[in-house]
């Protein structure tokens, strides 16, 4: 997996974040805990330790996950763009011309999709249809539901 992943700043430096948390506040209150579930004694039939073991490895894995993700990590920097096309991690308004409704999404990485949040994904349909499009230009979406057509209204990086 030597695979760039492209993240947009605010996505890195809360991974980095999550990373620091996990390493300087997690791994040591699990090793503690740890450490006093054994001094409860039999470790067979230990719940206190087993949890904690397992809290454990959870913990180890995602720190492994996420030094990876951070190593292969290339930040998009949109601060040098003229925002005349859509590209990664930019803000995309958009009229849906079949419901009459004016849709925003921000072009993110895989990791960072959030439907909720009005962030899709750079792989997915709509986010792969619109990249590389310009204002006013109107572009044909094959969606599980169908074909939509979007007008593009508005693009900004931010």
């Amino acid at each position: 997996m030597s695979q760039t992943i492209p993240l947009t700043k605010e996505s890195f430096d809360f991974l980095q974040e999550d990373l620091k948390r996990l390493i300087k506040e997690e791994r040591p209150k699990v090793i503690q805990d740890i450490a006093e579930a054994r001094a409860h004694g039999d470790l067979s039939e230990n719940a206190e330790y087993d949890a904690a073991k397992n809290r454990q490895g959870f913990i180890e894995g995602r720190i492994i996950e996420l030094k990876d993700k951070l190593a292969r990590a290339y930040v998009v920097d949109l601060s040098n763009l003229k925002p005349d096309k859509v590209v990664f991690g930019a803000t995309v308004t958009v009229y849906d011309t079949a419901s009459e409704e004016e849709l925003t999404y921000k072009i993110v990485g895989e990791d960072e999709a959030d439907i909720k949040q009005c962030k899709i994904s750079c792989t997915s349909p709509v986010g792969k249809a619109l990249i590389g499009h310009k204002l006013d230009d109107t572009v044909k979406v094959v969606v599980p539901s169908g074909t939509k057509e979007y007008e593009i209204m508005e693009i900004r990086y931010e």
